[in-house]
């Protein structure tokens, strides 16, 4: 919408500029046809030259309709809000928030307001910064108290102006009113709360209900006047220079005092505590006591019991010993006869066991005696057919190094046969004086 108004103020304008062109241009073409005239030697049967006034002032009139109908257009930015003011009637109720309206050109203006959260505040800030646009910043209010000593109060006020009554406040309130209203106001409020508290009050002790009933009554008295506060705080207290001094002294001297009371306090905690100790410990002791008796008496009483059945246990043990004396005299006269027993069995075994070898070493002999009959049997009818096994034998039994090689008795040329013949005489002589003579 704001570029259709620019583009019709555009416009308008220029058609506006173009009449001024035609009418001055068809001007200057009159004036210099006259001035051809007037020269000796012209032509002054040439025609005269017309000023197109029509088209001039057609083209003028023109250009006022895109004119009327941009200055029509009023945008409202944001942040911001309008009334109507009629050049007839005066403000108009309503208002314009943010965005495009048509308003009757020539007729009606708007007057625009700041709706956004303004602050009002007195004294340095405290960031020491210059003070923003919607800021009003003034130096200490100063304020008398109760004992008429003066007080210098930094205060600040977040406020913003209500919307729905923006016709009211600019019809019936001194503009700007950040600077003709909130000020004065305020000032009013602090100027006539303080006056009824003392110096000590409305710097320690009341302080925050001295800022409370000033921000309920600056909050009732500019709502009247369409104003909206949001937040009313006192920043710092200016005290004068001797109350400043006496009151450091008095509040050293009172948290002196504070602090005795609390050391005084904290000694009588600590006495106390001493007195609960002893008497803890008294207590302690008293109950060990009792305590340590108690176990005598239990442990006199458990020893008593104890050899009531002790005795009994006693006499039960010595017939037990009694008893196991004999179980092992008893044994001891079976073992014995056992024993005795087991030796005449283990002696008539032991018969019966060389009996048994005896007779099997008597059976081994006639067996043995009967193998050898049959061996020397066998061996003679053997050695009666072979008689040459007879030198095999006694070579063998000679020397176990001896290598046997069987040949014929009758070979010839032979170097053992010497050897053998002679073997045969010396056997066939020693059987001879075997013999008996």
């Amino acid at each position: 919408m704001l570029a259709l108004k620019y583009l019709l103020m555009t416009g308008g304008v220029a058609m506006m500029v173009a009449a001024v062109g035609i009418l001055t241009y068809d001007l200057y073409r009159e004036m210099s046809y006259r001035r051809t005239l007037e020269t000796p030697g012209g032509a002054p049967g040439a025609a005269t030259v017309g000023v197109r006034w029509r088209t001039s002032l057609a083209l003028a009139m023109l250009a006022w309709g895109p004119l009327l109908f941009a200055f029509s257009i009023v945008v409202v930015p944001s942040g911001m809000a309008g009334v109507r003011v009629s050049q007839m009637s005066g403000t108009v109720p309503g208002t314009l928030y943010p965005g495009a309206h048509m308003v009757m050109p020539l007729v009606e203006d708007v007057a625009l307001f700041d709706t956004r959260d303004q602050i009002f505040t007195t004294g340095a800030s405290e960031d020491g910064k210059k003070a923003a646009k919607n800021v009003t910043k003034t130096e200490l209010l100063d304020v008398q108290a109760k004992e008429g000593l003066t007080l210098g109060l930094a205060i600040t006020v977040r406020y913003r102006l209500d919307a729905k009554r923006l016709d009211y406040i600019h019809g019936n309130l001194p503009h700007p009113v950040e600077r003709e209203i909130v000020p004065p106001t305020v000032a009013s409020v602090w100027r006539e709360i303080v006056p009824n508290y003392t110096v000590r009050d409305v710097f320690s002790a009341k302080r925050e209900e001295v800022r409370e009933r000033a921000a309920v009554l600056i909050t009732q008295k500019l709502a009247a006047d369409g104003i909206v506060v949001k937040e009313v705080m006192l920043r710092d207290i200016q005290l004068p220079p001797q109350y400043a001094e006496g009151l450091e002294t008095l509040l050293l001297k009172e948290q002196e005092n504070d602090r005795m009371g609390i050391e005084t306090e904290l000694k009588n905690k600590e006495v106390r505590i001493a007195e609960l100790e002893a008497e803890a410990m008294k207590a302690r002791q008293v109950k060990m006591a009792e305590g340590e008796a108690r176990v005598r008496v239990l442990r006199a009483k458990s020893e008593a019991d104890a050899m009531q059945y002790t005795l009994p246990l006693k006499q039960k043990q010595i017939e037990q010993s009694r008893l196991e004396a004999q179980a092992r005299k008893e044994a001891t006269i079976q073992n014995a006869e056992g024993d005795a027993q087991a030796k005449v069995i283990d002696s008539k075994a032991e018969g019966e066991r060389r009996k048994v070898l005896a007779e099997a070493e008597a059976d081994r002999i006639r067996v043995t005696a009967v193998a050898d009959a049959e061996r020397l049997h066998s061996e003679a009818a053997i050695l009666k057919d072979n008689p040459l096994l007879i030198n095999k034998i006694v070579a063998e039994r000679l020397s176990d190094k001896l290598q046997i090689m069987m040949v014929p008795a009758d070979g010839k040329f032979f170097f053992a046969n010497d050897v053998l013949r002679g073997m045969n005489l010396a056997n066939q002589s020693a059987q001879t004086e075997q013999q008996p003579r």
